[in-house]
This record gives structure tokens, sequence and C-alpha cells, in this order.
């Protein structure tokens, strides 16, 4: 008789007696009630029939996923269901795969999802859903494969999942593949909006741009994730003028920003320094209830802390926040570190912090060295340094890194390098920033020598590691090793060298009277130079009283760029210094004809 009434449990007849039973358990777990309905059962459990049971337990199964509490329920009713011959019910076995699920245990899921005799397309949903969750996207893309094999086309809300997880895992391939054939099979369900913005947040995130446009612009209904996708990847390429482009057109559009839209445009107005569009968005914030969230306040501190003109306002919402977390602490840390004047500040907020039971994370210590670094503050950097260690942070390379160029900037050299000997394994960043230390301490052989050592160890050097040793070889005037680095980054086949490199070279040539191969590099050079170049260059020849170099030089620069006076007022002044009164009135006259103006400096005087 048992076998009978659990054969197909969805078409037995329910007892009357358990009817409003039943009801009152059904609606409470459609009102979200689960906790009171995995009572209400627990109470009426005795009074149950055997069909009445069956007929209620994936919902009950459902239920305890949603309660850590109820786990051993769960698991009871797991059992209970294997004990009745239930197992074999596809409805049964998906609510429990979805339960193992939902508390990381994947392990009892598949097991439940091998013995199943029957398949449907929830048990390949639950099973693949229940990988994505837990991280393992190789195993969800392997089941992914067997569902499409035995005849079963994922809906777009799965699809997508699957594409989100390799896209967060950087394996932008796999994404592309599986774009391909939802292209390419008629079966799969075309201009769905779950699946083109997994897909546009997959390019975007493997710096395809172009593509990332093209999956937005043939969607044909687009919602505010949609739009809101887009503007994070334009902050990310830095683009940031067609992120605030997209803003507005998301609004033209119809759409509502929404506490994610906001947190990703605000980026964008702090590179641009738009505070005055930051208030606006602001002000939206505020008129439709989001000013209380607090990424939303995090980031708009982040804005205003930016600028002196508003960092009142920033310590103003942070003072009114009623909840502060690591990041809002951060963000007004961050302000206020960046400026000499309210660097001490940033101290006292990190143990106001720490008073109010906050933990400080790696960011927030980065930030506090900054400050140390711009007071310029041993005896606090020396204190920070303490805590690091004591906190367990001293294995964080960033902060190591950060702890040796904060040395070094506050005049200990020594304490500079034996952090350095601390790390374990010292990176490009942690060989540059000693490098540079000894660079800026005046000890350039010392410097060359760490470089040797570096390359030794096979470790490749970047932009920065190439322009502290050169800038080191300049401070110490060690022309003819200068002279053959920058000879031998030229013949490289990596691309380290740019437009401060050639600075620093010229730089270094230059104080060494070599004005003639200053000006060669200069002309040669692949970039347009700019005018730290070209007034390092000047001062090098008055300094060597080159003045026929100074007046081809300028002469060439007037040549090329014949709308810019700040060219000829300097060959102007050249000409003054060294009493060639007619060169200047020349040069005036030729400026009054070309419509030329000195752009004049002013000052204020305030009682």
């Amino acid at each position: 008789m048992t076998n009978y009434f659990v054969r197909r449990f969805t078409s037995t007849s329910i007892a009357q007696s358990d009817f409003k039973l039943l009801k009152k358990c059904k609606d409470l777990m459609l009102q979200g009630l689960h906790v009171e309905a995995l009572h209400l059962y627990k109470n009426q459990q005795p009074h149950f029939h055997l069909h009445s049971f069956t007929y209620v337990l994936p919902s009950l199964i459902k239920a305890c996923s949603f309660s850590h509490i109820h786990y051993g329920l769960g698991l009871q009713l797991h059992s209970h269901s294997l004990k009745l011959g239930l197992d074999s019910e596809p409805v049964v076995s998906n609510s429990v795969i979805s339960f193992y699920g939902k508390f990381c245990d994947v392990k009892s899921a598949r097991k439940v999802f091998d013995e199943m005799p029957q398949r449907d397309f929830i048990s390949w949903n639950s099973m693949i859903n229940c990988f994505v969750r837990n991280g393992d996207c190789v195993e969800a893309l392997e089941i992914f494969k067997e569902m499409y094999k035995s005849g079963f086309v994922a809906k777009p809300e799965l699809v997508a999942s699957i594409v989100s997880v390799w896209a967060h895992y950087g394996c932008a391939s796999v994404g592309k593949m599986i774009h391909a054939l939802s292209i390419v099979d008629e079966r799969f369900e075309k201009q769905s909006v779950f699946l083109s913005t997994a897909l546009v947040n997959l390019y975007w995130r493997s710096e395809d741009s172009v593509m990332a446009f093209r999956v937005f612009d043939d969607m044909t209904d687009k919602n505010e994730v949609s739009w809101t996708t887009m503007i994070p990847g334009y902050v990310s390429t830095n683009d940031y003028f067609t992120a605030l482009d997209c803003f507005r057109l998301m609004q033209r559009n119809g759409f509502k920003p929404n506490r994610v839209t906001l947190i990703s445009v605000l980026p964008a107005c702090v590179e641009l320094g738009t505070v005055s569009l930051g208030k606006e968005i602001h002000a939206y914030a505020f008129r439709y209830g989001l000013n209380s969230d607090i990424r939303v306040i995090s980031s708009l501190v982040h804005l205003y802390s930016k600028h002196t003109d508003s960092f009142l306002l920033a310590e103003l919402l942070f003072e009114k926040s009623t909840q502060k977390d690591v990041v809002l602490w951060s963000a007004i840390i961050a302000g206020c570190s960046q400026f000499k004047q309210t660097a001490n500040k940033s101290i006292a907020l990190l143990n106001q912090m720490r008073k109010d039971g906050i933990q400080p994370n790696s960011v927030t210590i980065l930030l506090v060295l900054t400050a140390c670094t711009n007071i310029p503050s041993l005896a606090l950097g020396c204190g920070l340094h303490g805590y690091v260690v004591k906190s367990g942070l001293d294995y964080d390379m960033s902060i190591t890194n950060s702890l040796c160029n904060m040395y070094s900037k506050c005049g200990s050299l020594k304490e500079s390098h034996e952090v350095f000997l601390e790390m374990s394994k010292p990176d490009c960043i942690s060989w540059s920033a000693l490098i540079n230390a000894y660079g800026v301490h005046g000890c350039g052989e010392e410097a060359l020598q760490l470089f040797s050592e570096m390359k030794e160890k096979g470790i490749q050097c970047d932009s920065i590691t190439f322009l502290s040793v050169l800038s080191a070889c300049n401070h110490s005037g060690l022309i003819e090793e200068g002279c053959r680095l920058f000879s031998e980054a030229i013949k490289s086949e990596n691309e380290i060298i740019n437009l401060d490199h050639y600075a620093c070279y010229i730089d270094l040539l230059g104080k060494a009277g070599k004005i003639e191969l200053a000006i060669d590099v200069l002309r040669t050079m692949p970039m347009k130079p700019s005018p730290k170049i070209m007034s390092s260059l000047v001062s090098a020849c008055k300094i060597h009283g080159r003045l026929d170099y100074v007046e081809s030089l300028l002469s060439w620069f007037i040549e090329s760029e014949p709308g810019n006076a700040a060219n000829h007022t300097l060959l102007s002044m050249i000409y003054a210094e060294f009493g060639k009164w007619l060169n200047v009135e020349g040069i005036q006259k030729d400026m009054k004809l070309s419509g030329l103006k000195k752009n004049y400096g002013y000052s204020r005087l305030e009682s």
C-alpha cells in the first residue's frame, strides 16, 4: 500500500482533514515565512497523513535551505524521503540538490544528482547552480555540456550565471564560446536581457570594449542592470566622459539609476574632478532615498575629499552617517592623507576607528602610510609599522613595499633596506622602491648594484624600475652609467621607455654639459617634448653659457608651435639675460604682429 501512495504523489488525492493544514503551510512559504512554516510542520507532524507529507515535502526541504538553523531538519527530511522511496521523484531530488547547494555541500548534491533515475530540466539547472554558487566553474561547465548533449537547452538565466562566473575568474574564452553557441543554435532564446548583460560584463572584463558595445547596442530590451554594466566598463578604460554620457542617456531612455548605478558613475566624477556633477548625483540620491546607503555615502565622501573646496562636505557626510564600515573610514582617511595640512588627522581617524571596533584592512593601512610620508613623520611611521607587525599584515606585499618607500621618504635609508630584507619574496615594485630610496639619498652606485642584483635574480624590470635607476644616476652624476642604461633600454624589445625617461635622460645630459647630445635626443625622440624637458634643457644651456644652443632650440620650438606665446616669451627672457636688447625688441614685434599675448600672473592681497 505504501508504494501505491508514493508512486505518483502529485496525482494523489489529499485527505480533506489535511487540506487546511497544507494550505496554511504553503501560504506561509509563499509569503517568505519559511521558519514559521517549518515550525507549523514540526508541531503538526504527527497529524500529517503519508500522502499529505509527500505533497508538501519539496516545499519543506526548500524552506530548510533558507534557514541555517534548520540544516539538521533538512537532513532528516532527506533521510525520510529515502526511507519512503520518494528519492525516485525528480521534484523531491531537485529540492534536495538545491538544499545541499545552499549549504555548500557540493559532494552530497552531486551524489543525489548522479543517483537520480530520471532527470528533468530543473535537475540539471539545480546542479549547475550548485557549482556556480560554490565557485566551481569547471564542474559547472562540464554539467552544462552534459545537459546540452542530453537534449536540454538551458534557459538564458542559467547560461548568464555560467558566463558570469567565468568572467569573474578572467577566462573570457569560455564565455565567448558560449556566446557563439547561443547565436548558432536556434533553440537558444534570443534577445535575453540576462544573457546579453552577462556578455557585456564578460567583454568589459576582457578589455574588449568594441564587442561589449556591440552586444549592448544589439539588445532590443535594456534594463537598469544592462545600462549600469556599461558605465563601470567605460570607467575601467578611462573613458570617463562616455561613462557620464551613458549615465545621462540611461535616464533619457526612461530608466532610473539605482544604488549600483550611482556607485559606478561617481568614480568618473572623481577622475574628472567634476564635484558639481557629484553634487547633482548626491541630490538625486537624496530625492530617491538612496543617500542612506553606506556604499553611496562612501563614494560621495571619496569624491568630496579629493578637493580642498569640498572637503568640509566629506567630513559632514562622514560625521552624519549612522553606520560606518571599514570602506567609509578608509574613504575619509584617504581624503585626509593626501593633503599635508590634514595628514595628521588621518592618524587620529585611524585611532578612533579602532576604538569604535572597526579593524583597519590593508587599504586603510596603505592610506595612513601615505599620510606619514606626506607629513613626513618617521615616529608615526614607526608606530604604524609596529601595528602592522602586531596585526599580522606584514605578509601583504603592498604594505611592505609602502613601508620601504615611507622610511626612504622620511630620511631613514637603513630601515628602508631592513624592511626590504625581511620580505620573503621581493617583487619588481619592492626592488624599485629600494633602488629609488638609494637614488634619492644620493647613493647612485649602490642603486646600480641593486639593479644588477635584481636582473641576476631574473626579475623583469618595468618602466618605474628603470626610471628609478636612471634618476639615481642623474642625482649622483653617473653620466656614463646613465647613458649606457638608456642605450640598452632603447635597444631592448620591452617597451619601457616613455616621456618621463626621456625627460630624466635629457636632464642628465644637460647637467653634464653634453648639450649637443641632449639636443640630438630631443630631436629624435618619438613623442612630443614636454615643457618640463624644454625648461630643463634651456636651464642647462644657461648654466653652461651656451646661448647659441638656446637660440636654436627655442627657434625650433617656435617653428613647431608658432601659436604658443610661452616659447617666444622664454626666448625673449634669455636674450634679456644676456643683454641682447635688440633681439628682445625683435621678438616683441613678432609677437605683436602675430597677435600673441603674454599670459600674466596675478596675485591677491587680503587684509
